[in-house]
């Protein structure tokens, strides 16, 4: 039921989602002559709220002010345990004919790089299915390990975790499997903006965390960029768009978890 719960509640403090729901009232509202001037209110409201998350300025600030927390490190140990999460892959479902990667792809691709550069000598491939978020048949572990295999990595090469439906459970089963190979440090991949609640929740359990993150949605020239932008940049900037709604949304949701997995124990 947390999980439910989790996922779907916290759709209703998102800028969209939240926006919605401020427009249903408002609908209510002009059912009734009394209730104009709130409605009105509220829709100065969801016009604010929609351009603040949808604003590239908001986006960047707050994503960037999770990414940056773990910047990839310069020098990793050869032959280690790397830990891959999931949810960067979708499942093989009819017209695809293999598992695709996802927005947060990255985390394969990169996983893959280390693995040919020889500094995983295992990898631990977490992520189970939620079937009522119509993820299909397959688990995040096996679509990544079809993904790799693929790319030429050997079966003998990964362990599969796919008991796991969010961030803790990934941490609390990925770390028993750990301490029974007699691992008590390791790298873990995963996206950058996701990488500070999920190494706190891996350190929870005892184990020592290199950080390597993928999936940087802000780097250094974008930043810059951002904030010294040409006149005709100034002008798109000001204008709310769908991608900068979902990065507003992402780094939500980790903010949210942060303080939810804190309240109960798991940080």
């Amino acid at each position: 039921m947390f999980v439910f719960l989790s996922k779907f509640l916290t759709q209703f403090v998102y800028p969209l989602g939240l926006g919605w729901m401020l427009l249903l009232l408002v609908l209510f509202l002009l059912r009734r002559s009394a209730g104009l001037a709130w409605a009105k209110r509220l829709l100065w409201v969801v016009v604010i709220l929609l351009w603040l998350g949808g604003n590239q300025w908001v986006s960047a600030s707050l994503t960037r002010s999770l990414e940056w927390r773990n910047l990839p490190p310069t020098d990793l140990p050869q032959g280690a345990l790397v830990v891959v999460l999931g949810g960067g892959t979708e499942a093989q479902q009819y017209p695809r004919m293999i598992p695709e990667v996802g927005s947060a792809g990255d985390r394969v691709i990169y996983a893959l790089k280390l693995y040919q550069d020889g500094v995983a000598d295992k990898l631990l491939l977490s992520g189970g299915n939620i079937t009522w978020l119509g993820a299909g048949s397959s688990s995040g572990a096996e679509e990544m390990a079809v993904l790799l295999q693929m790319m030429g990595v050997p079966a003998d090469r990964l362990i599969l975790q796919e008991e796991s439906r969010n961030t803790y459970e990934d941490a609390l089963f990925c770390s028993q499997i750990a301490r029974d190979l007699g691992v008590s440090q390791f790298i873990l991949v995963t996206s950058a903006s996701h990488m500070p609640r999920s190494r706190a929740l891996f350190e929870k359990q005892g184990l020592l965390v290199i950080p390597a993150p993928a999936d940087f949605g802000v780097t250094e020239a974008s930043w810059q960029n951002l904030w010294h932008p040409s006149f005709e940049e100034l002008l798109v900037h000001l204008l709310p768009n769908a991608s900068d709604l979902a990065a507003t949304q992402t780094a939500m949701k980790e903010y949210i978890g942060i303080v939810v997995y804190s309240m109960r124990g798991w940080l």
